[in-house]
């Protein structure tokens, strides 16, 4: 809010400036308008699709074409370069099997961005969704051209040192290239499970009013084909307040293989890959932390890992770290429910979940692996969800590059 008077944050996270809740909508609108009345933000005067670049230090040289290279100690990572389309996505029920969740929504925060998009009438921000564009087709084709051989419309650089290029596309035989090659393809939706949500609900409500055919059956997307350009997927750790590291590791033995780790955090980068070597080939490990310490937790036992299962979950689900964490870790071994009052999520960062971890009475932090990003697909091309807080797709979309108005779209 106070960057800038017209920074975006004022669209798609408004405050009501008398503090009333149903203030905080129209507020937002009526920002909208200004800034649309003022040009500050001026329509585009053709339709089109954006090719969208995001790059960081390296990229270009040293990623190739895949989407990420070098991960830190800490979760950070460098050499990035991804490229996509922005556009219009027509709206499908999930049930369809063409557009893929892979995570369950909460109503409350679905009918608040429903209603931001009712009183703006737009979609602020794109979602971001990826598809595996191989062999590759004319939408990832022409997305190369594109971005090698045109002169942008826009560049910025944001603080996090990533590049963000737009080129617009306008040629109809372009477009109905991009679309005829996108149409029988399926589409993984890696962040805006909420808003695509909101767009299915907000299109609901205008069916029930009677309208018909209208900017409602679509809702701003990006789409990334994975093939060309892999995704980031982040790991994210969890902190267990009033669970203290040496209580974690004792009721944690009886379940599976613990190892203390001689340098403990105080040689973070040592326990990061004892982990990733107890997890290579598909294994399941995760490190918990605390006090200085660290053990390597390994090979959870086949019979209470069975047990601990929910009924009706597919091999591929059950395999996951994600809901071995849950289901016997959590659930069955600690006695925890895994949840925003217990315990706290920290992306990326192992480092700032230790941290965190020692920073409350008794804490422990559980450094996690990073699901791949062929179980999450298979997962969610099964009907299923993967288990809470265990995926961080990047890079996402920067927010305030491309709005789309209903009144041009």
């Amino acid at each position: 809010m106070a960057a800038d008077p017209h920074n975006v944050v004022r669209l798609i996270l408004p405050r009501s400036a008398s503090g009333r809740p149903d203030e905080i909508y129209s507020g937002a609108a009526a920002a909208l308008r200004d800034w649309l009345d003022q040009h500050i933000l001026v329509p585009d005067r053709v339709p089109g699709l954006y090719v969208y670049e995001q790059a960081a230090a390296g990229s270009a040289a040293a990623a190739g074409r895949n989407g990420h290279r070098d991960a830190g100690p800490g979760g950070e990572r460098h050499g990035i370069l991804q490229r996509g389309l922005i556009g219009a996505l027509r709206l499908v029920p999930p049930d369809a099997g063409i557009v893929l969740p892979h995570e369950d929504v909460v109503p409350g925060p679905v009918t608040g961005r429903r209603q931001l998009m009712e009183a703006t009438q737009a979609n602020l921000e794109p979602i971001f969704l990826l598809y595996d564009g191989s062999p590759p087709g004319a939408a990832t084709r022409l997305v190369e051209v594109v971005a090698t051989a045109r002169k942008p419309l826009l560049e910025a650089l944001t603080p996090d040192g990533v590049r963000h290029r737009l080129w617009a596309l306008t040629d109809l035989a372009e477009i109905a290239a991009v679309a005829a090659d996108l149409a029988p393809r399926r589409a993984l939706i890696a962040d805006g499970h909420h808003r695509y949500a909101a767009y299915l609900q907000l299109q609901a409500g205008r069916r029930d009013a009677g309208d018909g055919d209208g900017p409602w059956d679509y809702g701003l997307a990006l789409l990334v084909d994975s093939a060309a350009y892999p995704p980031q997927i982040g790991a994210i750790h969890r902190v267990i307040p009033g669970l203290a590291p040496a209580a974690a590791v004792d009721l944690a033995k009886g379940s599976f293989c613990v190892r203390p780790l001689a340098g403990g955090t105080g040689d973070l980068p040592a326990a990061l890959r004892a982990l990733d070597q107890a997890a290579a080939g598909g294994g399941v490990a995760f490190l918990v932390a605390g006090g200085g310490e660290a053990h390597l937790l390994s090979e959870p036992d086949p019979v209470q890992l069975e047990a601990a299962m929910p009924p009706g979950r597919s091999p591929r689900w059950r395999g996951l770290a994600a809901s071995v964490l849950q289901e016997l870790l959590m659930t069955r071994v600690w006695g925890i429910h895994d949840d925003e009052r217990s315990v706290r999520i920290v992306h990326h960062d192992a480092a700032m979940a230790i941290r965190a971890a020692d920073e409350v009475p008794g804490g422990t932090a559980v450094i996690c692996t990073a699901l791949s990003a062929a179980d999450v697909y298979a997962v969610a091309a099964n009907g299923g969800r993967v288990p809470r807080k265990s995926t961080s797709f990047g890079p996402k979309p920067q927010t305030g590059l491309v709005i789309r108005t209903f009144a041009q779209g």
